[in-house]
């Protein structure tokens, strides 16, 4: 490639065009290399380069543009006092043995050990009992002890389990090992039963989430349940996280899990525009807008409903049946005040195109990363488009930042030139028009710059229920479905929250000294402004 007289006289764009170009041609000669270092160690009858494929999932677009600290000119950082850390529970004081004769007393040299006290403990209560008016009336245990097993050895079962993602066989053996006398079936009702309390604080942790939040990611994995493949569902943001594991991944089902618990239906403005925007007949939307009955409290009654005003029968397209439902539960999301202005970033999966959408760009990305091609020329073609979406995603996230007009057209200009260009790769010029079709979904950070570009948080949530199902494999009764996504949930929203998952544990379980305020509180009060 012949470089211009006068660079300097060269635009940005051009310069950019510019640095493109170098980069697919520098790519080029790196691929030419690497296939004349294979000849050579053929022809010495050397084994060849090894072929290792790049990660499939992640092309390194988000890291790659991430801002890097200056460096700094002292790079080692003092760790700190550990001593100012720790709250002392015991103190001894240690003698010399023979100390030398004539020596004088000093004083003492402190030094700090961290240790952990691991021994059964066994409680005989002696409850006091009463005999008054032929009753006997019994001295109830202490707060906090249910059972034959006390608070912290469920709470250590629980944290070992949950956070610790171990098996019950293995947790079987330490516990018994350690001097515990339990049963697997034991283990399991620890695991399972009594958990009212901490299943309606994931749930209330949801409503909090959905009410206070700005933006939300999702994500969905596979789950066995009862020998069934299943999904569970993920919702989060930075501050918190809710699981639920249901049959289905239809828009139906993730409008169902929005609701956040609320098993009613709603006619309201949300759920009639919803209708205008499936294209949901006129006379439909008509019949149900014009009854005075607007609020269901369950599915019989709705389906109910349906059927009176003659919309179960209709055998047209759209499902009549099908877009009034997920309207009416989209118009319980609103009803209960859920994402009131709140963006769903997703990975462009139909079911979670809902509301104020908005697109992930390290998927759209991987589309052009996994794109096959198979002459010098696509390669070239596939490496330029992706040097320019790695440079618009980096200017998107620095508009994040500081937002102004002038660089929201700048930014929607040079999006248009990158997915409209003709680059002569059939299939990556068809990819790129399927792309640039998603403009408004992938430039939602231009209207709303407080939201990411990604959904890899969501990516990072929901990896520990699938290592979970790898550990365990799949779930057999509705109450172990129901803690998995439970405690799962609730770990990964004490640690955004930035609160120990032990400490926690402790305090629903009136563990002495452990106290943890509700966590949908917390996550109200940072949703504050300052």
């Amino acid at each position: 490639m012949a470089l211009p007289e006068n660079i300097d006289a060269l635009s940005p764009a051009e310069l950019r065009l510019l640095v493109v170009k170098l980069l697919g041609e520098v790519a080029d000669l790196r691929r030419t290399v690497a296939a004349q270092r294979d000849e050579i160690a053929r022809l010495k009858g050397g084994p060849p380069r090894p072929k290792i494929k790049p990660n499939s999932k992640s092309s390194g677009m988000e890291q790659a543009t991430d801002r890097k600290p200056p460096p700094s000119a002292n790079e080692r950082r003092p760790r700190g006092s550990t001593r100012a850390k720790l709250t002392i529970n015991e103190e001894r004081k240690i003698k010399l043995t023979a100390p030398p004769s004539g020596a004088r007393f000093k004083g003492y040299t402190s030094f700090v050990v961290q240790e952990l006290v691991l021994h059964p403990h066994v409680i005989d209560f002696r409850c006091e009992r009463w005999l008054a008016d032929g009753k006997v009336n019994t001295a109830p245990l202490p707060q906090g002890f249910d059972g034959h097993f006390g608070p912290q050895l469920r709470r250590f079962v629980l944290a070992q389990y949950h956070q610790g993602q171990t098996t019950v066989p293995r947790l079987l053996t330490l516990l018994r090992g350690l001097g515990i006398d339990i049963s697997k079936r034991e283990v399991v009702r620890i695991l399972t039963a009594g958990h009212d309390g901490f299943h309606e604080e994931a749930r209330d942790v949801l409503r909090a989430g959905l009410a206070s939040a700005a933006w939300i990611t999702v994500d969905d994995t596979g789950a066995r349940h009862q020998a069934n493949n299943g999904f569970c569902c993920q919702i989060g943001n930075a501050d918190f996280t809710a699981f639920a594991t249901t049959a289905s991944k239809s828009r139906l089902n993730f409008l169902s899990v929005l609701r956040a618990g609320h098993g009613d239906y709603v006619i309201n403005d949300a759920a009639l525009a919803y209708m205008r925007e499936r294209a949901l007949a006129g006379h439909v939307i008509a019949r149900l807008a014009e009854h005075p009955d607007r609020y269901f409290a369950d599915q019989a009654a709705w389906t109910a409903h349906l059927e009176n005003l003659g919309i179960a029968a209709l055998k047209v397209n759209p499902d009549p049946m099908l877009i009034a439902t997920e309207a009416a539960l989209w118009g319980s999301v609103k009803h209960h005040g859920f994402l009131r202005e709140g963006v769903i970033v997703s990975d462009d999966a139909g079911q979670f195109n809902v509301g104020q959408h908005g697109l992930c760009w390290v998927h759209a990305e991987r589309l052009v990363h996994k794109l096959d091609a198979f002459t010098e020329q696509n390669r070239a073609a596939q490496a330029n488009v992706r040097a320019a979406i790695w440079q618009l995603y980096g200017d998107l996230k620095s508009y994040g930042c500081a937002p102004t007009a002038q660089r929201k057209a700048e930014l929607e200009a040079e999006f248009d030139r990158i997915f409209t260009s003709k680059t002569g790769f059939i299939t990556l010029d068809r990819l790129l028009a399927r792309l640039h079709a998603n403009k408004a979904e992938l430039l939602k950070v231009l209207e709303r710059p407080e939201i990411p570009l990604h959904t890899n948080g969501s990516e990072n949530d929901i990896r520990c229920h699938v290592t979970r199902r790898k550990v365990s494999g799949g779930t057999r009764s509705d109450r172990g479905r129901d803690a998995r996504d439970t405690f799962l949930a609730l770990a990964k929203t004490c640690a955004k929250l930035g609160i120990s998952f032990w400490n926690y544990l402790g305090a629903r379980l009136n563990v002495p000294g452990a106290t943890i305020p509700p966590l949908p509180n917390l996550i109200l009060a940072r949703a504050l402004p300052p």
